[in-house]
């Protein structure tokens, strides 16, 4: 099946593309990436590949190693362009995250917005990490103009983790870890009708990730064919899933 894409030209997180495309194509899926302008190579955030902060904080070392077998991909060479897309051409829709500043060029893309919703509308596999469900929250319903979010269970970015992330950080890195002035939860829950009931934290963690032989630190989220997941620690538990929604989906 064909699972769509999109991310920016530069910055976002590694593991969060990287471990979702590994998994899928191992399963026989194929991933279609999609940029801002068809034919553009994009380009994960470095800092992830050699350590944030005195070479602590970045990718696992399987991620980065996914990552570079990503980079030599044909895929990676053959991106579509947004504004281009036809949603009703794929099977399913990965949203991934990331918070450094070129992550703005795909978080705030109207175009792309449209699209998604076009896509959301199909009712197909929709699955959306970290700050990718921020492109959810932002996008809005052709028949109402709430946000597709607005009745659906999620999980996104914590607040907690994205302020510790930016405390222990801002002395080197200034806003490094704060991609917005509003905390990705904070503007998910607004987006929500009812985020008391609706929004899903998940267990307490700042450091222990999942792995693909440990799924016990990771959290994920699933209303019906929307998945969502926190953050890179849940990235192998969240492929997985979306995995097996995809090919339970009737097509």
């Amino acid at each position: 099946m064909r699972v769509l894409m999109p991310v920016p030209d530069r910055d976002f997180d590694i593991t969060e593309v990287a471990v979702p495309w590994r998994l899928l194509t191992d399963a026989g899926h194929r991933v279609v990436f999609a940029t801002e302008r068809a034919g553009t190579r994009p380009a994960g955030d470095p800092r992830l590949l050699r350590g944030v902060l005195f070479g602590q904080l970045g990718a696992a070392e399987e991620p980065k190693r996914f990552y570079e077998e990503l980079t030599r991909s044909e895929e990676f060479r053959t991106t579509v362009g947004w504004a281009e897309l036809a949603p009703e051409n794929y099977d399913g829709l990965i949203l991934p995250g990331g918070h450094a500043p070129g992550m703005r060029q795909y978080l705030g893309s109207e175009v792309l917005r449209r699209q998604i919703s076009r896509f959301w509308a199909l009712r197909r596999p929709v699955g959306a990490i970290c700050h990718g469900v921020l492109v959810l929250a932002r996008a809005r319903a052709a028949s109402d103009g709430r946000s597709v979010l607005a009745d659906r269970r999620t999980t996104c970015l914590p607040k907690y983790m994205e302020r510790s992330a930016y405390l222990a950080t801002a002395w080197r890195l200034g806003r490094y870890y704060r991609t917005y002035p509003a905390y990705v939860e904070d503007e998910v829950r607004a987006a929500l009708d009812d985020p008391a009931r609706q929004f899903a934290r998940g267990p307490r963690v700042l450091a222990a990730r999942g792995t693909a032989a440990d799924d016990t630190p990771a959290f994920v989220v699933q209303d019906g064919s929307y998945l969502s997941a926190r953050w890179p620690g849940d990235a192998y538990l969240f492929g997985r899933r979306f995995r097996a929604l995809l090919e339970a989906a009737p097509h």
